[in-house]
């Protein structure tokens, strides 16, 4: 944070504007860098506990996203990985599938009594995730499995709820959660002592 701090007040602060939480050049200063990523057709490692890695193209990788609403991401499963349940609070996702087999599937909200839709995607195959909603991917296949996401926002974010919930900083108070989850405290602490992975790249 204090290197960016830095770097701003290096910067001509008239040829700077905040827009969308991010800085944004003077259109007249921007290059074609600007609109550019390269590598996505690269395989990252799924050495990990959860077996995939996603590889997330958004704002913060083209500065030239910003305020356009789109992004993607490149999602690379091992035999039996997991995209594990998350959500994304300012994006709907379209997932296409470029190898393997996903089973896939989100969960409606509470007032839908948390429908949960699901579907086995082979090659070629594309799911929809609403905007919000609790959502994940499982390769069920019998290699590695690769998927493309387009999302509708230069910055989706996102919430892994299993790290937000039992990896928090500092941590929930576990009387919460044991009566959330409707178990003893002594499963809860167990869950919080665990290392919780984050795949996102």
């Amino acid at each position: 944070m204090k290197a960016q701090e830095e770097t701003v007040d290096a910067l001509d602060l008239d040829v700077l504007m905040f827009v969308n939480g991010k800085f944004c050049k003077d259109p007249k200063l921007a290059n074609a860098d600007d609109f550019f990523f390269s590598g996505l057709q690269i395989a990252r490692s799924t050495q990990n506990p959860l077996g995939s890695t996603v590889t997330a193209v958004n704002v913060d990788q083209i500065a030239g996203l910003n305020t356009l609403g789109i992004s993607l991401a490149r999602i690379d499963f091992a035999r039996n990985g997991l995209n594990p349940p998350h959500t994304h609070p300012r994006a709907t996702e379209i997932l296409l599938v470029l190898e393997g087999t996903l089973y896939v599937g989100f969960v409606t909200s509470n007032a839908d009594n948390n429908r949960l839709f699901t579907k086995v995607l082979n090659k070629g195959d594309v799911f929809v995730f609403p905007i919000g909603l609790i959502h994940f991917q499982l390769n069920v296949g019998e290699g590695n499995a690769v998927a493309q996401a387009a999302l509708s926002s230069q910055n989706p974010g996102v919430i892994t709820i299993a790290n937000a919930v039992f990896g928090s900083d500092p941590p929930i108070n576990p009387e919460v959660l044991a009566k959330a989850f409707q178990v003893d405290n002594k499963a809860v602490e167990y869950l919080q002592k665990q290392f919780w992975y984050d795949n996102n790249n």
